[in-house]
């Protein structure tokens, strides 16, 4: 593996962590909203990655922009999880029965998502500032 494919390797890790972690803020910033465009509460969403696949001559050219190894966001998907049902008779959003619906959002999960998210990011920035040292080490020598 050379050094720049080490690079867009960790670059490639990095900005997939980058949009999960935005997912994860949209799903907290969005924890109660009861109403959104589409009529109903807001559902939560995940980022789902994907690795590249550097195997299939196909694959390889449709992600021309992608090295084998790296991994990228493919979607952002909304989970099918059903909405909490809270019993609030005086919220303006209640049915007849006095329940409304909030996301399907658990700050908790969330947090933890955050956790995993900012430790591979951290990871990721590691193996990119070893990479780069390793380059200026490799460059030093070649003097």
């Amino acid at each position: 593996m050379d050094l720049l494919h080490s690079l867009d390797v960790s670059a490639s890790g990095l900005s997939a962590q980058r949009a999960r972690m935005a997912v994860i803020a949209e799903n907290l910033a969005n924890a109660e909203t009861t109403t959104t465009s589409t009529g109903g509460p807001y559902r939560r969403k995940t980022a789902v990655l994907q690795a590249v696949d550097g195997h299939v001559f196909p694959a390889m050219l449709q992600q021309a922009g992608d090295r084998p190894g790296a991994v990228r966001v493919t979607q952002v998907a909304e989970t099918s999880d059903l909405p909490r049902r809270v019993h609030e008779p005086g919220h303006p959003q209640a049915d007849a029965d006095g329940f409304v619906n909030y996301p399907n959002v658990t700050p908790l999960t969330e947090m933890v998502d955050m956790l995993a998210t900012t430790r591979a990011y951290e990871a990721n920035a590691t193996a990119f500032q070893a990479a780069k040292a390793m380059g200026t080490k490799l460059l030093e020598l070649l003097r």
